[in-house]
């Protein structure tokens, strides 16, 4: 990879390096520490172990909602809360987020000055699909308020998300469509009775299930997003699609019959989202005759930068660099506990499948920015060694005093919204009119079935729309 010099924070002065970074280093040393995780880790404790309100009275005690951090403050708020059942309150602070995204500028200030520090003095943006998931929240918090307007708008929002993702990335290899997305716009259209561009979303979600998700992930659509296409299909009049999808679906004796009831679309949050932690790699530099060449054997990386257009100092002070020891972001993977489950009503049993892979996808989405996380750590740190080399001129102390500050603060951004769901899984529900009793039984490899009951009122022809989330993981035993 190449990088030209006349996009480089090379070109930072070296005495405003020297003497402000130190400065900047300082204020940030204690707090640069600790990755995201454990610097938030009574929230953390509380939340995987269940206990909603300690975490919320943690997040609202000692989160700021202008700080670097505020995205995350927002979403976690607004997921904490939505899982306690105050849905008007929960999508205040998910709306805070997705406007914080919509208004977002860059502080130039902060972006440079992460190269002289590391990259946690920076605003937190959020992630790809973070911002696709606090309006999943924010759209069915809607939707069990029985709100379908106010979900309306959310699932257009989706859909321009949608497009500036797919806009932004022009490879196929990249993660820029989300079936469960697309899936649960047309749930959305369902719930209104568009019924025409139900079937199109539905449509949409399968095609990127066969296209992007089981080569990406591993997994296909799900038996029920094939029989809400066929049924959206026959209800918008669409005979030949109708007739289409069964033949593909090897369903031919699939038949639409309305419900005599009402139904009830069932999410299961399983599990939690990876953590972000560091690892570092180490690069050997290679001093050619035109660029300095980063590389790693092991991990078979090479980054080059190009020599011209530096001072003789900085040329020096780049030249004099032998060995880089640079810290990145990765994710942590935490295992399900319970990876298969069904509701049971009227002795009739309907498996819950499985529709989004948040873990995947997180690690993904990392992957597809590695380079660039990889290219600013090792100007970040030449940036500082040189810095040093510079200093050391003026002041050995001075220089000496740097070069630990500077070890101390490198440091990768481990930020991320780590109480999302490992997994989501769902399933549709029939259920008669009047009250009925819907029994939850989740397992996996090893483990004890666990089951809990729910009651629900419903209406002839409503839908409602219920969250489960299992907290537990290999790394403990959490549930709500």
């Amino acid at each position: 990879m190449n990088f030209a010099r006349q996009h480089s924070p090379f070109n930072l002065s070296y005495q405003y390096i020297c003497r402000s970074g130190v400065i900047l280093c300082f204020l940030v040393l204690v707090s640069s520490c600790a990755t995201y995780y454990q610097a938030n880790y009574q929230f953390n404790r509380n939340f995987e172990s269940g206990d909603l309100q300690g975490a919320l009275a943690t997040l609202k005690t000692h989160s700021r909602d202008t700080g670097r951090d505020r995205f995350l403050n927002f979403v976690n708020k607004g997921l904490v809360l939505s899982m306690l059942g105050q849905y008007e309150e929960s999508n205040n602070y998910f709306e805070q987020a997705f406007l914080f995204w919509e208004d977002f500028k860059v502080d130039y200030f902060s972006e440079g000055a992460s190269y002289l520090v590391n990259p946690t003095i920076t605003v937190y943006r959020g992630e790809d699909h973070e911002h696709l998931m606090l309006l999943y929240y924010k759209a069915l918090n809607y939707l069990k308020m029985q709100k379908t307007e106010e979900a309306l708008v959310e699932c257009r929002r989706l859909n321009i998300r949608l497009q500036q993702l797919s806009d932004r990335y022009s490879s196929d290899n990249y993660y820029k469509r989300d079936a469960f997305v697309q899936n649960l716009m047309g749930i959305i259209y369902d719930a209104d009775k568009d019924y025409n561009n139900a079937f199109i979303a539905y449509k949409n979600s399968l095609e990127s299930y066969q296209n992007e998700y089981q080569k990406m992930f591993q997994f296909s659509a799900p038996r029920q997003l094939k029989l809400d296409i066929l049924r959206t299909a026959w209800l918008s009049g669409m005979q030949s699609e109708y007739d289409k999808y069964k033949e593909e679906f090897a369903m031919p004796d699939y038949q639409y019959t309305p419900q005599e009831g009402g139904e009830l679309i069932f999410f299961w949050h399983s599990g939690l989202a990876p953590y972000k932690a560091e690892w570092g790699i180490n690069f050997v530099i290679d001093h050619g005759s035109d660029y300095f060449i980063f590389r790693n054997s092991e991990l078979n990386l090479t980054f080059q930068f190009p020599k011209s257009g530096y001072s003789k100092d900085e040329a020096d002070a780049l030249t004099r660099l032998e060995f880089f020891h640079v810290a990145f972001p990765r994710y942590v993977e935490r295992s399900l506990y319970f990876d298969e489950g069904n509701v049971v009503v009227n002795n009739q049993t309907y498996p819950l499948e499985l529709t989004e892979d948040v873990n995947k996808i997180a690690f993904k989405v990392l992957e597809e920015r590695m380079g660039f996380e990889l290219s600013k750590a090792l100007i970040r740190l030449a940036i500082k060694k040189a810095s040093e080399y510079t200093a050391k001129k003026e002041d050995k102390r001075w220089g000496a005093i740097l070069g630990i500050v500077n070890t101390l603060t490198e440091k990768a951004d481990t930020r991320n919204w780590q109480t999302l769901p490992h997994s989501i899984y769902y399933a549709r529900v029939p259920l008669p009119e009047g009250q009925s009793t819907v029994t939850l039984s989740l397992g996996g490899v090893r483990r004890e079935r666990d089951e809990r009951t729910f009651t629900y009122e419903v209406k002839k022809g409503q839908v409602l729309y219920h969250t489960f989330s299992s907290l537990e993981t290999t790394f403990g035993n959490n549930r709500n």
